[in-house]
């Protein structure tokens, strides 16, 4: 008689990580990792777009990406030839709760990159010219997202969803807060909500901890200002127009694009893991229920998907596919549908097994570089998860059972309090609508 095989997973192991901290406050995170000689840089600060005043919608993003067009002196050609000259890449950028600037560079120019990252989170000149050439770019970005329909349905159900919550705030802005945003708001901006005390600075790859730390001090030691403590999110408890049914009319479409959202859990939530595996049965990936039902079995759609959107003082949860006009309903109901199943009878244990193995197996290949291990490693500070996220991550994954999984589907999954979005021709649609909830009609310019 054959014996049954076991298999046991290998320990995920992190090269070690140093943790210092500067005299202005500065949180520092080295992470020695070779043998290739490069070097990733994440800079992130708490004070993204959730902050953002009222009428600048966008300044936080706006800012980020002015940083390295034009600082210390040095116009955006200088320091970009500066940065392509030895291989480099420096960027910045802001999402709802963090600015972030990132570097990528060979070991050997390291220093010379810090000291320009440096000079551009300190010493942004916000030039006149960059100003007015970013906000043209941005407006033409906003214009593009109106004309795409998955990118407006998005939008659309974010606003209904969050409704004038900070977290609604789209972090691109809106066409009339980009248009109203002054070099005066991007420096006070820079002045006011940036600070070192709220700031993580990660350095991953091949390093010398002691040098780096040295270096790291000269550059940014003498960074000062901005709020002490961290800003708090406000609390929400789930979409203002829950039960609702938003149509946002484009007649000229031939496919409707549907968006279905409810309130999901904050990052870190005690369900995270089992909600993990939940979700990768019901749509989370190409062999999922959702898949099966609506692609497979009834050819309503090419694709169709669920996911938790998991951050630190909230989340969601939602369902996304397309389809024909003439079929909107019948892929509303299979999908409602596949959400009740899942959250009244949760998934079976081979479904669980094979999606256990499925994630647990990918994990590894998301910490294969330098960046995404400095990701990996901001996320754990940022959230405050436990400090054993990322090696024990494949073992709590393996330890969902179908139990752990039903009892999470039918604690967070959505019953009537869920938003509906559909981008089609409101004509065809408004006669299959009503039957989901109360329905309303939006243009896209007034998603602007």
């Amino acid at each position: 008689m054959k014996r049954a095989v076991t298999s046991k997973l290998r320990p995920l192991k992190l090269p070690p990580h140093e943790r210092r901290r500067l005299a202005n406050g500065l949180h520092l995170h080295l992470v020695p990792r070779g043998p290739l000689p490069l070097v990733a840089v994440r800079l992130v600060m708490r004070g993204g777009s959730v902050w953002d005043p009222a009428g600048k919608a966008g300044v936080a993003d706006f800012a980020s990406r002015l940083f390295r067009r034009g600082a210390g002196g040095r116009s955006a050609d200088e320091i970009s030839e500066a940065v392509d000259f030895v291989g480099a890449a420096l960027g910045g950028y802001a999402n709802e709760e963090n600015v972030v600037l990132s570097l990528s560079a060979p070991s050997k120019h390291l220093e010379a990159m810090l000291e320009l990252m440096g000079m551009v989170l300190q010493q942004p000149d916000f030039p006149s010219d960059e100003i007015e050439s970013a906000r043209r770019r941005t407006l033409a970005q906003l214009q593009n997202e109106l004309d795409d329909p998955g990118t407006l349905a998005e939008r659309a159900w974010a606003r209904a969803m969050w409704g004038s919550h900070p977290y609604g705030h789209e972090t691109l802005g809106q066409r009339r807060s980009i248009e109203a945003i002054t070099r005066d708001d991007l420096v006070e901006f820079h002045r006011t909500r940036l600070s070192p005390t709220l700031a993580h600075l990660y350095v991953v790859g091949d390093i010398d901890v002691e040098r780096i730390t040295a270096v790291v001090d000269r550059v940014f030691g003498s960074w000062k200002g901005g709020p002490e403590l961290a800003p708090l999110v406000p609390d929400w408890d789930g979409p203002k127009d829950a039960g609702h049914v938003v149509i946002v009319d484009k007649p000229e479409q031939t496919q409707v694009q549907v968006r279905i959202g409810a309130a999901g859990v904050k990052r870190g939530h005690a369900d995270h893991f089992p909600l993990i595996v939940m979700n990768a049965v019901l749509g989370g990936g190409f062999t999922s229920r959702l898949i099966s039902e609506i692609r497979v079995k009834r050819g309503l759609s090419y694709g169709a998907s669920s996911s938790f959107d998991m951050m630190s003082g909230a989340g969601t949860f939602a369902v996304s596919s397309f389809t024909k006009t003439k079929s909107v309903g019948t892929l509303l109901d299979v999908a409602l549908g596949e959400v009740k199943k899942m959250r009244t009878k949760g998934p079976t244990p081979v479904e669980v097994d094979t999606m256990k193995r499925y994630i647990s197996g990918l994990y590894p290949a998301r910490l294969e570089t330098n960046e995404a291990v400095a990701g990996a490693i901001a996320d754990v500070q940022h959230y405050g998860l436990p400090e054993d996220w990322i090696s024990a991550y494949r073992d709590r994954i393996n330890a969902v059972t179908a139990k752990d999984a039903a009892a999470a589907a039918s604690k967070h999954l959505f019953t009537d309090r869920r938003v509906i979005v559909l981008v089609g021709d409101a004509r065809g649609l408004e006669p299959i609508a009503g039957k989901y909830g109360v329905v309303s009609v939006v243009k896209p310019a007034e998603l602007e």
